[in-house]
C-alpha cells in the first residue's frame, strides 16, 4: 500500500506540471534523437568512407536504442526511480552528443591543413563512444518518460491520464517533425579552420544543446512532481515466484494432484497471492506482446513508400512537393489525427454506449494498417501501367534518330522501317548484335549491351550516311529530377548551358552529356561561335529524360520552333495525392495502436513494474529492427504491388492473432496495488 499512500499524501502537488514536463521532454528527446540519427549514415560514409558498413553500423544502433529501453527500466524500477533514471542516463545522452561532435571536427587531427583528419582511428573510437553513449541514454530513458508522466495522476484521474498520453504521442511526432524541417538546414552549412566541409559539429551540437537546455527545464520544475520510488527487489521476487510455480508444477505432474486455474498458482505455498496476481497481470501482456515485433517489422515497410513516389507527379499547381517530402506527411496526419481521436472521435464512440476497449482500438489499429498497405497496392498498380519499358537482362534497347534533312529507309536485324527528316524512332529490343542497313552501301554490324538503352544517330558525311551511337538512360531519374541532353546536328560547334550548370561545347553531329533538371519551367542558352545567342524553353514534369535535337535547319531567330524535344523517359503522370489515403489509413492506424498500447501497458501492469513493462513493449520494436537487419530481403518479391499486397496479408493475420489473444486477456478487476 506504500505506492498508493505515497501518491494520495502528494495530491495537493501539481499533477499537470509534472505531465507537462514529460510532455515536454520527450519532445526534445525526439527532436535530438531523429536529428542525429537521420545524419548518421550521412556522416559514415562522408567522414569516414564507409559505403558498404555504413546501413549495417546505423541499424545496429537503432536496435541498440530499443533494446537499451530494458536496461533503463530494470535501473528504474529497482533501483534508482524513474526521475533519477531520467536525469542520469540523460547526462549520458548529452554527454555523447558531445562526444560525437567533437569526434565529427576533422581539424582536431588536420595537422597538415589538407582537410582530411590525419588520424582517422581516433575519430573513429571517439565517434563509436558517442554513438554508444547517445544510445545508451536515448533508449534508458524511453520507458522512463512515459512513466514517469504516466504517474502524475491519481487512480481517478484515468480520463486525464488518457489524455496525457495522446498528448505524449503528439509531443513525439512534433519533435520528430520539427527535426525533418531543421535537420536539412543544419546540415546544409560548411564549417572548418582550414578548410570548409559539411557542418558535422553544428548538426550534431545543437540538438546537444537543446537537450542540455531540455536537461535543465526538467530538472527545475520536478520538484512539483510526484515521484514515485522504486521496489527495490520486485525483480528478484517475480523471477522467484515464476521459478518456484515452474519447479512446483514439474513436481505435481502426476495426475493424483488436483489441477489449478493458472499454472501460476503452484507459487502460492510460498509466494503471496498478491506477489502471484501481479505476475500473472504481467505474463497476460506479455503474451499479447507475441506478435508485436512481426506488426513493427511490417509497419517499417513503408520506407518504401518513397519509392513509390518517386515515380509519381507532385505539382499542385499552386506548390510542388518532391518525393522525399512525402514522408512529412505521415508526422503531420499523427499530429491532426492525435487530436480528432482525442477529442471527437473517442468522445463520440463513448456517446454512442460502443464498448471501444483499448484492446479493441489496438486491434481496429492494426487493421487499418493493413487497409493501407491495400491502399499502397492500388496505386502501385496505377503507376505500373504507367511505367517506361526498360530493357531487361537478356535484352538492350535501341533508338535511331534520322540527323539528316531528309527521308530515309532503315533495316535493323528484323526491323525494317522509314525515318523521316529529324524523326526518332525506337526504343527497340534486341537480344544479339543486328546489321544496320542504312542504304547506299552503309552497314554496319551493331551490338547493343543488354540493360541499356542506346540512341543511334545518322547523318550525312560528305558523300558517307554514317551512324554513331550513344549511350542512354536506363532507369528513372531519381528525387523527381529530370536529365537533359543535347544532340547537335548544327553545322557549327554551340555552347550551351542550363542554368549555372553547363553542357560544355557540344561539336557538330555530337552529343552532350546528361545534366539533372529540376521540374520546372527549364530555360537553356545556345551560343555559337559568332557570338549569336538564343533562349530555349522547355517545361519539365518529374522524372523525365529528354535529347533535344538541333536539327541543321536551326536558327537563332526561331530558336523553340527549330528544338525538336524527344522523350527518352516520358515523365510521371499518375498524381502524388493518391497517396494520401494510404498515409491517412496508417497514421489512423498508429493513433489507435500505439498511444492506446502506451496507455495499455502503463495502466494494466502492477506501478513497481510500469517502466519494465514499458521497456517490453520498447522491446518488440527492437526485434523488428533486428529482424530487418539479418533478413533484409525476407519478404521481397520482383512486383511491388504484390509485396504490398503480401504485407497487407501478413498484418491482417497479425490483427486475427492480437484479437485472438484479446478475446483471451482476462482483466483482474481492480489491479492490486503494490506490496
Amino acid at each position: 500500500m506504500a505506492d498508493v499512500e505515497n501518491k494520495k499524501s502528494q495530491k495537493p502537488k501539481s499533477t499537470v506540471l509534472g505531465s507537462t514536463i514529460s510532455i515536454f521532454f520527450i519532445g526534445i528527446d525526439e527532436f535530438c534523437e531523429h536529428c542525429i540519427r537521420s545524419m548518421i549514415p550521412l556522416f559514415l560514409r562522408i567522414f569516414f568512407n564507409w559505403y558498404d558498413l555504413t546501413t549495417t553500423v546505423h541499424q545496429i544502433f537503432v536496435a541498440l536504442s530499443y533494446l537499451t529501453p530494458i536496461f533503463g527500466a530494470l535501473i528504474a524500477d529497482l533501483w534508482l526511480g524513474k526521475f533519477k533514471t531520467i536525469v542520469y542516463l540523460s547526462i549520458v545522452y548529452v554527454l555523447g552528443q558531445i562526444v560525437l561532435t567533437i569526434s565529427s571536427i576533422h581539424d582536431i587531427t588536420d595537422s597538415n591543413q589538407d582537410g582530411i583528419p590525419d588520424n582517422i582511428p581516433i575519430h573513429m573510437a571517439l565517434s563509436m563512444i558517442g554513438l554508444s553513449l547517445f544510445t545508451l541514454g536515448t533508449g534508458g530513458i524511453k520507458p522512463c518518460v512515459a512513466a514517469f508522466g504516466g504517474d502524475q495522476f491519481l487512480e481517478h484521474e484515468k480520463k486525464k491520464r488518457s489524455i496525457f498520453f495522446s498528448v505524449f504521442y503528439f509531443s513525439m511526432n512534433a519533435g520528430m517533425l520539427l527535426s525533418i524541417f531543421i535537420r536539412p538546414k543544419l546540415s546544409a552549412h560548411h564549417c572548418g579552420i582550414h578548410t570548409k566541409q559539411l557542418c558535422f559539429p553544428l548538426t550534431f551540437g545543437v540538438p546537444a544543446a537543446v537537450m542540455a537546455v531540455g536537461l535543465v527545464v526538467f530538472i527545475v520544475g520536478s520538484r512539483l512532481c510526484i515521484k514515485v520510488p522504486p521496489q527495490r527487489n520486485i525483480l528478484v521476487k517475480v523471477c522467484c515466484c515464476i521459478g518456484f510455480a515452474i519447479k512446483n508444477r514439474f513436481l505435481h505432474r502426476d495426475p493424483v494432484y488436483p489441477r489449478r486455474k493458472h499454472w501460476m498458482d503452484w507459487a502460492e505455498e510460498k509466494h503471496d497471492k498478491l506477489l502471484i496476481a501481479q505476475v500473472k497481470m504481467v505474463l497476460k501482456v506479455l503474451f499479447l506482446f507475441i506478435p508485436l515485433p512481426l506488426f513493427w517489422a511490417l509497419i517499417r515497410e513503408q520506407s518504401r513508400w518513397i519509392f513509390q513516389a518517386e515515380h509519381m507527379n507532385g505539382d499542385f499547381g499552386l506548390f510542388v512537393i518532391q518525393p522525399g517530402q512525402m514522408q512529412t506527411l505521415g508526422p503531420i496526419m499523427i499530429l491532426v489525427l492525435v487530436v480528432i481521436m482525442e477529442s471527437i472521435i473517442y468522445p463520440l464512440v463513448a456517446k454512442c454506449n460502443l464498448n471501444f476497449t483499448p484492446l479493441k482500438r489496438m486491434t481496429v489499429g492494426m487493421f487499418l494498417t493493413a487497409l493501407a498497405f491495400i491502399s499502397a497496392a492500388v496505386v502501385q498498380l496505377q503507376i505500373d501501367r504507367t511505367l517506361t519499358d526498360f530493357p531487361s537482362a537478356n535484352n538492350g534497347q535501341a533508338k535511331f534518330i534520322n540527323l539528316q534533312n531528309k527521308p530515309m529507309f532503315v533495316g535493323a536485324g528484323e526491323y525494317n522501317f522509314p525515318l523521316a527528316p529529324f524523326e526518332a524512332k525506337g526504343y527497340m529490343n534486341f537480344d544479339k548484335p543486328f546489321h544496320l542497313n542504312l542504304g547506299s552501301g552503309s552497314e554496319y554490324l551493331v551490338n547493343v549491351m543488354k540493360k541499356s538503352r542506346s540512341s543511334i544517330v545518322i547523318f550525312q558525311d560528305e558523300e558517307i550516311v554514317k551512324a554513331v551511337m550513344f549511350s542512354d538512360a536506363s532507369a528513372k531519374p531519381w528525387n523527381g529530377e529530370n536529365k537533359i541532353r543535347f544532340l547537335n546536328g548544327y553545322g557549327l560547334s554551340l555552347d550551351i548551358s542550363g542554368g549555372v550548370q553547363s553542357f560544355g561545347n557540344v561539336s557538330s553531329n555530337d552529343m552532350s552529356h546528361y545534366i539533372y533538371i529540376p521540374q520546372g519551367e527549364a530555360k537553356f542558352l545556345i551560343r555559337d561561335d559568332r557570338g549569336e545567342v538564343c533562349q530555349y524553353n522547355l517545361s519539365l514534369g518529374f522524372s523525365s529524360a529528354y535529347t533535344l535535337i538541333i536539327p541543321s535547319t536551326f536558327t537563332f531567330e526561331r530558336c523553340k520552333e527549330s528544338i525538336i524535344a524527344e522523350m527518352d523517359i516520358s515523365p510521371n503522370s499518375v498524381h502524388i495525392a493518391w497517396q494520401i489515403p494510404q498515409y491517412f489509413l496508417i497514421a489512423a492506424g498508429e493513433v489507435m495502436f500505439s498511444v492506446t498500447g502506451l496507455e495499455f501497458t502503463y495502466t494494466q501492469t502492477p506501478s513497481n513494474m510500469k517502466s519494465m513493462l514499458q521497456a517490453g513493449w520498447l522491446f518488440t520494436y527492437a526485434v523488428a529492427v533486428i529482424f530487418a537487419a539479418i533478413f533484409p530481403d525476407a519478404w521481397r518479391l520482383q512486383v511491388q504491388w504484390a509485396e504490398y499486397i503480401l504485407f497487407a496479408s501478413l498484418l491482417v493475420v497479425v490483427c486475427i492473432i492480437f484479437a485472438i489473444n484479446a478475446r483471451f486477456y482476462l482483466r483482474a478487476g481492480v489491479m492490486p496495488p503494490s506490496p
